[in-house]
């Protein structure tokens, strides 16, 4: 295993930011931390980082506790922490080289590696180019590039596309794909359900610092909330009368003030049944939306509450 936490907790004096998490990540995949802001997924990459101690339980990063050996780790990772830690008065190129030199790299290998990271971040045409310059999607996709100077064995990409335009994300992606497949461990911490389903092998679904449900985000979704949900517009008052009506086609559900939201494997059928029960109702359901299931759903069934909250 590339990282394992066991009963892993953090506080901050009478707050418990992480409170006794289990979990771990297997060499070459890409695992996620999903959760809402404040959930704890950045503490936990802290103390994995060797940037924050570890209050209780136990945490290996490549076999070795990261108490004990966080100067060794460190050498073998990359991180990309939430704010962009560039050196904003050098230029692309200078950035990359600069840190290089922290790893001792010779500076003919180092010019090397930083050709190949500005072709990888489609960043060639910028590498003169002063930092603070930079739009935010190129600085975001600098970061990543100097987090692969060292050629790290494990990634560790704290929200890396929070605040990104389409095209810039998209692209991050790819490049987070391509690593992955080139054998780089990838830790990856999001609130975007999107990102997670679209990087991730497996997840762990975080909420107030604690693992509410782990697993493939496919099967994820398939276990709580099935292939497909139908969104009705209903008095709270008729919910539970129309999960009774629905039967075994309902698989979950979630009501939501006037909405009510029903799981389910086959969302044609359920839409049928309810329409052919309509005369029991007190109004015909108002906007009707069948829709492929997520992992929002998933976490706001687990949860109570939706990721950006």
């Amino acid at each position: 295993m590339v990282i394992r936490a066991q009963n892993l907790y953090k506080r901050f004096g009478n707050f418990t930011a992480v409170a006794g998490v289990d979990f771990y990540v297997r060499r070459g995949e890409c695992f996620g931390l999903l959760g809402p802001n404040g959930a704890g997924k950045t503490s936990i990459v802290r103390m994995i980082c060797g940037q924050s101690p570890v209050t209780a339980g136990e945490l290996t990063v490549f076999g070795q506790e990261v108490a004990k050996k966080a100067r060794q780790i460190k050498a073998r990772i990359g991180v990309v922490p939430q704010e962009d830690n560039l050196d904003p008065e050098l230029t692309v190129w200078e950035n990359l080289m600069v840190y290089a030199a922290y790893f001792r790299t010779r500076k003919e290998e180092a010019g090397q590696r930083a050709r190949e990271i500005l072709a990888f971040m489609e960043l060639e045409e910028k590498a003169k180019t002063v930092v603070e310059e930079l739009s935010g999607g190129l600085k975001r996709r600098l970061a990543i590039g100097r987090a692969l100077i060292n050629r790290p064995q494990l990634l560790v990409l704290d929200e890396p596309t929070t605040g990104l335009d389409p095209y810039a994300r998209r692209l991050i992606w790819q490049r987070v794909r391509q690593l992955a497949a080139a054998g780089t461990t990838v830790l990856l911490t999001t609130h975007y359900m999107e990102e997670a389903s679209q990087l991730c092998d497996r997840l762990v679904i975080i909420h107030s610092g604690r693992i509410v449900e782990e697993g493939a985000p496919g099967d994820l979704v398939l276990k709580h909330a099935g292939r497909e949900a139908l969104e009705l517009e209903v008095p709270p008052s008729e919910h539970g009368e129309m999960v009774r009506a629905g039967g075994e086609l309902v698989k979950g559900w979630l009501s939501l003030g006037k909405r009510l939201v029903l799981f389910t494997e086959n969302g044609r059928e359920l839409y049928r049944r309810l329409n052919d029960d309509g005369g029991r109702w007190s109004a015909r359901p108002g906007w009707k939306w069948l829709r492929p299931s997520s992992l929002e759903d998933v976490f706001l069934k687990l949860t109570g509450e939706t990721l950006e909250n």
